[in-house]
């Protein structure tokens, strides 16, 4: 646990909230489509919609961070998300399923940017290592609640499946408790310039481009690797588990580690750089996994899978470093609002872009699908450097905030 008691609350709460996150990411959809009973195709499209709705609403709510207060914001986006999650308990058509989950999915994004000015605040020297910190909380977090879940769907009877939106209902509840023990921070004045500063910031927008194509990557190892394992390989079914648990132990491990010497803007350019050419040399490995023997297979994959996490922690790490380092600290919520845009992008059409040419077109797709993530880390360095001259070259403005 972290030495600063605001970090030990804030790291408690992102703990009960990913907890709950882990039931949802596992089995949230097959309560839809098990329990509720609606077609997949629908569910699917629900999520869509929630997840460009998200887009939106993490940068009103971030800017909203940054000019009432962070601490009631993001204690706020997580009662509201534990509500929605308990809504679900009443879904009862395809409607009713597209107004909670939109409520749920929007809440969470709003809750990542309303808690970046805490961070900011609470993180210490360097709040962007406290970030890797909660990233490795968040993976033990995750993997319980899947582990939760698993048992769950194991059951599989409608109030099994009503119990795991409870559950995710209850973590987001008593992940808000915690938050009352922080010091308040009163915001920060407005500077002068255009209010929505983040969105006419053209290198900041371009870097968050630039991070949510690579951020595609988060759905190689969840989305386009167990379908090429089932449908290529020769390599048994239960090593989807072992690629997780290998994944997962690596960053739970190394996330702080890795950010350590990322400590500035450059050094996140680089790692960015070091993190596209090592996806590049993952989607080899693996493409190259099918067509040979289970031995061959099981190697190739779990090679591939250890590749990609280091990939996976520098490209974590840079993305961290010049969010926060290029954001101004009066508008942090505002600006890691808008940089949460390219993941949510990704999350929104990076599985069907991987199933396209991964899956449907196969081993070329592997191919240009790790061409597009080491062409991404060559040009992010320009863009960083194209950003500190608009800072002067320097980092982001500091001001102290007051605590009340």
């Amino acid at each position: 646990m972290p030495e600063s008691a605001p970090q030990r609350v804030i790291a408690v709460s992102n703990f009960l909230y990913t907890l709950g996150s882990g039931l949802y990411l596992t089995a949230g959809v097959l309560y839809f489509t098990e329990a509720v009973g609606l077609p997949v195709g629908r569910v699917g499209l629900g999520l869509g919609i929630a997840g460009l709705v998200s887009l939106v609403v993490g940068i009103g709510v971030g800017h909203l961070a940054d000019r009432v207060g962070a601490r009631g914001v993001y204690a706020g986006t997580l009662v509201v998300r534990g509500l929605a999650a308990a809504a679900f308990t009443l879904v009862d058509g395809f409607w009713s399923f597209v107004l909670v989950v939109c409520v749920a999915t929007g809440a969470q994004a709003a809750g990542l940017a309303a808690r970046s000015p805490l961070i900011r605040r609470f993180g210490g020297e360097r709040p962007q290592e406290f970030r890797a910190y909660l990233r490795a909380v968040t993976n033990v977090g995750i993997s319980l609640g899947a582990l939760l879940a698993g048992w769950i769907v194991a059951v599989g009877t409608t109030s099994a499946y009503q119990v795991l939106v409870l559950g995710l209902a209850v973590a987001n509840l008593l992940a808000a408790a915690p938050l009352a023990l922080l010091p308040s921070v009163k915001p920060q004045a407005a500077a002068a310039g255009p209010r929505w500063g983040a969105l006419r910031d053209r290198p900041y927008l371009a870097l968050t481009a630039l991070d949510g194509v690579m951020a595609v990557q988060f759905k190689v190892l969840t989305v386009a690797l167990p379908l090429w394992l089932v449908a290529a390989t020769s390599a048994p079914h239960w090593l989807i588990a072992g690629t997780m648990i290998t994944n997962t132990v690596i960053v739970v491990g190394l996330q702080v580690r890795a950010s350590r010497g990322i400590d500035s803007p450059g050094a996140g350019g680089g790692a960015y750089r070091r993190a596209g050419v090592t996806f590049l040399v993952s989607c080899v490995l693996i493409s190259l996994a099918a067509g040979v023997p289970a031995w061959g297979a099981v190697a190739l994959l779990i090679g591939g899978v250890f590749v990609h996490t280091l990939g996976e922690l520098w490209h974590s790490a840079a993305g961290f470093e010049v969010s926060f380092a290029l954001a101004p600290e009066h508008a942090t919520g505002q600006y890691l609002g808008v940089f949460g845009l390219g993941a949510g992008l990704a999350e929104a059409f990076g599985p069907s872009l991987l199933i396209s040419l991964c899956i449907t077109w196969g081993r070329p797709g592997w191919y240009v699908v790790g061409a597009l993530f080491a062409l991404t880390g060559l040009l992010a360095p320009a863009a960083v450097r194209w950003a500190r001259r608009g800072q002067g070259g320097g980092g982001s403005v500091k001001a102290e905030p007051v605590v009340a």
